[in-house]
């Protein structure tokens, strides 16, 4: 795909409401898309296991209950994502779908988020490093780094937990990524924070832009999403002119809503030649990187 000069992006702090059906959670839903689209944003963001919402929709059987909550929701993957891909095409945006479990072949459960396009077309990224609680819940790594190849530009997403680690970005920025999506679902101020550290750094390692959008606020209901913590933010390099903080914008903590800025690609591309720093070039001065980016192995979807 062409290379976009600039692009406009809203990333959701976005709150695990207790829904009283799946009408009610469709229409929450397309309200959402709906005004992050009327921001002037042509790429929403949703977070991590925001799919889990829909389970209290389904009664307290399911919603109290660990393993009802993640077949359930893994149950209504299909449907969840063709809800956005219609809401992509009306609203002409991509969306990055707030993640939930999916079931393997073999009965266990991924993390998977998936991206649509007003076209219709969607990709899937699975989480790859699994938090204690999702070794405690049962659910096991995806094996296979992604990258999309889109209209909006090439794009990479890790997981929550997944920005922490440094080879996973770097892989798909070697890749042709130049923006990062994380979507996250922490339940204290300190794991927000650990994921804003992790992709503030991943923007700065890899001369990228990164995007984080989190759910937000209790749902006690859930043993799966109790308590949720978190503030999105959209961040670049710290370079002159660019954004002397890395950071373009950030919204408050554990207030709903839509977080918006408009990222300068042009500008973010000259830093890897010509900005005061070049991390991105510079990543294989480190004793063992070059051995460790020979075996990173990259997938490029085309949607």
């Amino acid at each position: 795909m062409s290379a976009r000069e600039t692009l406009k992006v809203a990333a959701a702090q976005y709150p695990i409401d207790a829904v009283a059906t799946l009408a009610d959670w469709q229409d929450k839903v397309s309200d959402w898309v709906a005004k992050g689209a009327a921001t002037g944003a042509e790429l929403l963001l949703f977070p991590e296991y925001a799919a889990i919402e829909q389970a209290h929709a389904l009664g307290p059987a399911v919603y109290q209950d660990l393993g009802a909550t993640l077949t359930s929701t893994a149950e209504l993957a299909g449907e969840r994502v063709a809800l956005h891909a219609a809401l992509a095409k009306e609203h002409g945006v991509h969306i990055l779908v707030g993640s939930g479990p999916l079931a393997r072949a073999d009965g266990r459960y991924v993390n998977a988020a998936q991206i649509v396009t007003p076209e219709g077309t969607v990709g899937e990224q699975h989480k790859l490093i699994m938090t204690p609680f999702e070794h405690d819940w049962g659910i096991v790594p995806g094996g296979t780094i992604r990258v999309f190849d889109t209209a909006l530009g090439r794009i990479g997403i890790t997981i929550c937990y997944d920005s922490e680690f440094p080879y996973l970005a770097r892989a798909m920025a070697k890749a042709g990524a130049e923006l990062l999506l994380v979507p996250q679902c922490t339940e204290r101020v300190s794991g927000n924070y650990r994921v804003r550290t992790g992709a503030m750094s991943r923007a700065l390692e890899n001369q990228m832009a990164a995007v984080t959008s989190p759910t937000v606020g209790d749902a006690l209901w859930s043993p799966a999403v109790d308590r949720n913590a978190g503030a999105a933010g959209i961040y670049v390099p710290a370079e002159h002119g660019l954004s002397d903080t890395g950071v373009l914008a950030e919204g408050t903590m554990n207030e709903p809503g839509w977080v918006t800025a408009e990222i300068d690609f042009t500008r973010l591309r000259r830093l890897r030649s010509g900005g005061e720093m070049r991390n991105f070039a510079d990543w294989l001065e480190q004793p063992g990187a070059r051995d460790a980016e020979a075996a990173g192995k990259v997938e490029i979807v085309e949607l």
